[in-house]
C-alpha cells in the first residue's frame, strides 16, 4: 500500500479522468491524499490547452521535483493532457520525473504504481491508443459531495484553427445514453444533487452513436433521476443551439436557466480563420431569441482576442458586441499560438503586449457589466446551493442556478435555521459588492 498525493489541474473534463485514476488506485488499497508531502507517490494531472496551462502544469511539476531531492515524496507520476502530448519530452528534460501516462493509460494507472513501488530505480512510459480512455467505473470525486462534473463525450471534431485538443484526445465520441444515465443515477445515491454536463462539444452529443442529436433526450432521462435537483450545461456551441433544447429549458425545472455558450469572435473574417461558421448577426439573432424564450437566462461565454491578422477595427467591433450584448458572465483570453495547429502557421501574428492588453480591455469591460447586472438582483429571490459556513463573517456561502462553481460568482448570506453544505434554500439579496450577492435565507 501507498501514500499518494496528487495535484490536479485543468479543465472538468480531465478532472473526471482524474477522479476515475483515483478510484482505480483507492480500490487497489493506496491512501489517497490531497497535495501534501512525505508521500510515497505524488501524481500531477496536467493541461496542455494553451501556454498559461502548461506553464502552470511545468511548474507543479518542479515544485514535486524539489520536494523529491528534499526527501519529501519518493516517486513523481505525470498525467493528462501535457504528458498526452509531451511525453518524450518531459521524459528527456525532466529526469526526475518517473512515470509519463498517456490519456488511454487510466487502466494502466494501478500496475505503474506497483511497478514503481517494486524497483526504486525503474522508469515507467505507458501509452495505450488514446481512443482507449475510459469513460466509465467509479469516481473519487474531488467536487463536493453535493455537486459532480459529468462528461458525455470525449475529443473533439470541430478543429478549430487555434485549438490542440483533437491531435491531443482524438475525435468526438459519444458515451452511450443508458451508461450516462446509470454513472448519474449511482452520483445521485451518494448524494450528489448538481449534474455538470461538460465534453468538448456537449451539443453534438449523439450524432455519432445515434446518428443525430440526442442532448435533449438525454437531459430529459437524467432529470428522471430522483435526488438530482439541478442539471447545468456547459461547453453549448451556438449553432448547435436547437429550439428542442430550447424548449426543453422552458419546461425542465431541473434543467437550469444557465448556458454556457462559447463563441470566440464575432467579425466573420476572423471566426472562418478560426475554422468556426456564424457571423455577427446569427449571433445576436440567437441571444434574442434565447432572452426572448427564457427571459431569466444566464449567459456565459469565452472569446480570444489578437488572433491572427485581428485587426484594430475587428477588435473594435468585438469590444461593441461585448458592451451591446451584455453577457452575465464572459472571459477573454489572449490568443495562445500553438505548435501544431493550423494558425500557429498563420501571418501576421499580433505581438503578445497587444494581445494580452486587447483581452484585458474587454475583461475590464466586462467586469463592470456583471457589476451592473448584480445590482439588478437586489431585492429578487435566489435558489442557492448552500457550499460552507465563515466563521469570520458569519454566514453561509452558496451558488445561485445562475453561477456554476469555481468559475461564477457567490453569494453570502445569512439564516436562522442551521444549514448542511449541500442543502437547497431561497435567498432574498439585499445588497451586492464587487459582483458578489449578500442577502439572507427567507423560509
Amino acid at each position: 500500500m501507498a501514500k499518494i498525493s496528487y495535484i490536479s489541474l485543468g479543465c472538468p473534463k480531465n478532472q473526471v479522468d482524474f477522479e476515475r485514476i483515483l478510484a482505480k488506485l483507492t480500490a487497489a488499497g493506496h491512501k489517497i491524499y490531497e497535495y501534501r508531502d512525505h508521500c510515497d507517490i505524488a501524481i500531477v494531472n496536467t493541461c496542455a490547452f494553451i501556454e498559461d496551462a502548461k506553464k502552470e502544469a511545468l511548474d507543479c511539476i518542479y515544485e514535486m521535483v524539489d520536494m523529491k531531492e528534499n526527501a519529501q515524496i519518493q516517486k513523481i507520476i505525470v498525467t493528462g493532457c501535457l504528458a498526452e502530448r509531451y511525453q518524450k519530452e518531459i521524459m528527456e528534460e525532466i529526469p526526475e520525473v518517473d512515470a509519463v501516462c498517456g490519456l488511454g493509460a487510466n487502466d494502466d494507472i494501478v500496475s505503474v504504481v506497483e511497478e514503481l513501488l517494486d524497483d526504486k530505480e525503474k522508469k515507467v512510459k505507458s501509452f495505450p491508443d488514446k481512443y482507449l480512455l475510459p469513460e466509465n467505473g467509479d469516481r473519487f470525486l474531488l467536487s463536493p459531495d453535493y455537486s459532480a462534473y459529468l462528461k458525455i463525450a470525449e475529443g473533439c471534431s470541430n478543429c478549430c484553427t487555434y485549438c490542440i485538443i483533437p491531435k491531443i484526445r482524438g475525435s468526438f465520441r459519444s458515451r452511450p445514453l443508458e451508461e450516462i444515465a446509470e454513472e448519474a443515477k449511482t452520483l445521485a445515491s451518494r448524494g450528489v444533487k448538481e449534474l455538470i454536463l461538460v465534453a468538448q462539444d456537449t451539443t453534438m452529443y449523439g450524432q455519432d452513436l445515434y446518428g443525430e442529436k440526442t442532448l435533449p433526450k438525454l437531459i430529459r432521462e437524467l432529470a428522471k433521476i430522483e435526488g438530482i435537483a439541478w442539471i447545468r450545461l456547459l461547453y453549448a456551441y451556438p449553432n448547435r443551439i436547437t429550439p428542442e433544447l430550447i424548449d426543453l429549458m422552458k419546461e425542465e425545472p431541473k434543467f437550469l436557466h444557465y448556458l454556457d455558450l462559447p463563441i470566440q469572435h464575432v467579425n466573420p473574417r476572423i471566426l472562418k480563420a478560426m475554422g468556426r461558421s456564424g457571423d455577427k448577426e446569427s449571433l445576436l439573432r440567437l441571444i434574442s431569441t434565447l432572452r426572448e424564450e427564457i427571459p431569466d437566462l444566464t449567459l456565459r461565454t469565452s472569446l480570444i482576442a489578437g488572433f491572427p491578422g485581428e485587426t484594430e477595427e475587428e477588435f473594435e467591433e468585438l469590444a461593441e458586441f461585448v458592451k451591446e450584448v451584455q453577457f452575465d458572465y464572459l472571459g477573454c483570453f489572449a490568443y495562445s499560438r500553438e505548435e501544431d495547429t493550423p494558425a500557429y502557421d498563420l501571418e501576421n501574428q499580433i505581438d503578445e503586449e497587444v494581445k494580452t492588453n486587447r483581452a484585458e480591455i474587454i475583461n475590464e469591460m466586462q467586469r463592470e457589466i456583471v457589476e451592473q447586472r448584480a445590482e439588478k438582483k437586489i431585492g429578487t429571490i435566489q435558489t442557492v446551493l448552500t457550499e460552507g459556513y465563515d466563521i469570520y463573517t458569519d454566514s453561509y456561502i452558496g451558488r445561485t442556478t445562475a453561477d456554476a462553481p469555481e468559475i461564477d460568482r457567490i453569494i453570502r448570506f445569512t439564516s436562522k435555521s442551521v444549514l448542511e453544505d449541500g442543502d437547497i434554500v431561497s435567498v432574498k439579496v439585499q445588497y451586492t459588492e464587487d459582483g458578489d450577492l449578500f442577502g439572507c435565507a427567507v423560509n
